[in-house]
């Protein structure tokens, strides 16, 4: 939400940079936008958690082990953002 209260949309393409969110946010966040980009038809989806203390990558490792239209991710890659993001891949069926 902005200043006033009102939703704010952000682009689906593929890439959730979660420091744009409120830590606390995260735990709807993330399945709401991979269920987005499945209904966008995107099936590779990079979540850019930061590197930090690992907190913020725990949680979201955590949201994706339970979710089953992830079919796997990993820590990405170093030029995709090395262990500060993780690639998922999302069945769209």
């Amino acid at each position: 939400m902005n200043e006033e209260n009102q939703p704010v949309e952000f682009p689906v393409d593929g890439v959730l940079d979660l420091h744009t969110f409120h830590p606390g946010d995260v735990k709807e966040l993330v399945p709401d936008y991979l269920d987005l980009c499945r209904q966008h038809g995107i099936s590779e989806v990079r979540i850019i958690h930061g590197k930090g203390t690992g907190t913020l990558r725990r949680i979201v490792h955590s949201i994706l082990d339970g979710l089953p239209e992830v079919t796997d991710y990993h820590l990405a890659s170093d030029p995709k953002g090395s262990w500060g993001a993780t690639i998922v891949y999302l069945s769209l069926e």
